[in-house]
């Protein structure tokens, strides 16, 4: 499907599976952030495909931003605000991708490789997992805003300002990933959910998943009017019509994402 050199692709029915692969530790190269962001948006005109798996090669998920080779990417008056809107946009293409996203934590996901992790739509870790930012070591910053969506206002200021890391089976603890578990089982559950979603209508997910989005940043009152619409929107299609006959006549629907 695709000729990425970071960033390999395999498709199993509706979900395709994205696994960063930038050895050793996976850190967001300009290449992988680009080719990540190239293939989320093909993935969200691809009509065959449903849903996402995101996940790491190796041990580690994601390390954070390649400050080797930002080097040769800043030389000049202009690359600094052309990289940071390059690595905005890599983690929007996460969050804007029409078809969800289930994340799969292999190891340490670690700055930019939180922003993924939080950009994503379903969590699952490994018990190796452990999200982290750990700018604060090299005099920088990055990654905060994003860990907002995950974590308490305590705990955030704790991993940014001391470099804390939280691993796997407190991620679970505190509610914010779906499993933990061992490292043999982590795709195959990662998998699992996102199959589940494929096996719904193309439409209500899509649209649910931009739904959400919208509302996230809106008040009860604005956020609940705006889904009421969407909800009336979905209704008029012929997939909820099919799922509402195939209810009636208890058998599994067949959707055409009309």
């Amino acid at each position: 499907m695709f000729n990425f050199t970071q960033l390999d692709v395999s498709v199993q029915g509706h979900v395709v599976t994205l696994t960063l692969n930038s050895p050793p530790v996976n850190a967001l190269t300009r290449i992988l952030n680009d080719e990540l962001t190239m293939a989320l948006d093909a993935i969200s005109e691809t009509d065959e495909l449903r849903a996402v798996v995101l996940t790491g090669a190796g041990k580690v998920f994601c390390a954070g931003a390649d400050l080797k080779g930002r080097a040769e990417n800043i030389k000049q008056p202009g690359d600094f605000m052309a990289h940071s809107r390059r690595t905005r946009e890599c983690f929007h293409a996460i969050r804007e991708c029409a078809k969800p996203v289930v994340v799969a934590i292999n190891g340490a996901a670690l700055g930019s490789g939180l922003a993924m992790v939080a950009s994503s739509d379903i969590l699952v870790a490994s018990d190796k997992a452990a999200l982290g930012l750990p700018e604060v070591d090299v005099g920088l910053l990055g990654g905060c805003r994003h860990a907002m969506r995950l974590f308490s206002h305590s705990r955030l200021r704790r991993m940014a300002l001391t470099g804390y890391r939280v691993g796997g089976e407190e991620l679970y603890r505190l509610g914010i990933v779906e499993a933990c578990v061992a490292p043999d089982d982590l795709l195959p559950t990662a998998l699992e959910i996102a199959h589940s979603i494929a096996a719904k209508s193309p439409i209500s997910t899509r649209m649910g998943k931009h739904t959400m989005n919208v509302i996230e940043d809106l008040s009860l009152r604005d956020g609940y009017r705006y889904e009421q619409d969407m909800t009336a929107a979905i209704g008029k299609t012929d997939d909820a019509r099919e799922a509402q006959l195939a209810f009636k006549e208890k058998r599994p629907p067949i959707f055409t994402g009309r």
